[in-house]
């Protein structure tokens, strides 16, 4: 199924890029994620298991559990701290 990513803050500059679409046979944000991951270079440093991120599933907060779904948007970023 295709799903459309996009990645923010730190992660996009890691990445070099703000969002791309792939054709993934992952079932969850987890496998996605690890499937990313094993592409190495930017992406396994940006998404690495040892790091924080927060993912969001068509525009709302998700944990790795979540499903995917063809079409779905998949948002990545670092925590945000404000003050």
């Amino acid at each position: 199924m295709k799903v459309n990513i996009r990645y923010f803050a730190s992660i996009r500059e890691a990445l070099g890029q703000g969002s791309e679409t792939v054709d993934t046979a992952a079932a969850t944000l987890a496998a996605l994620r690890d499937e990313l991951i094993a592409r190495g270079g930017a992406h396994a440093d940006g998404l690495a298991r040892g790091k924080a991120v927060r993912m969001a599933l068509n525009q709302a907060m998700s944990d790795e559990a979540a499903a995917l779904t063809e079409g779905a948007e998949v948002g990545f970023f670092p925590p945000v701290t404000g003050g």
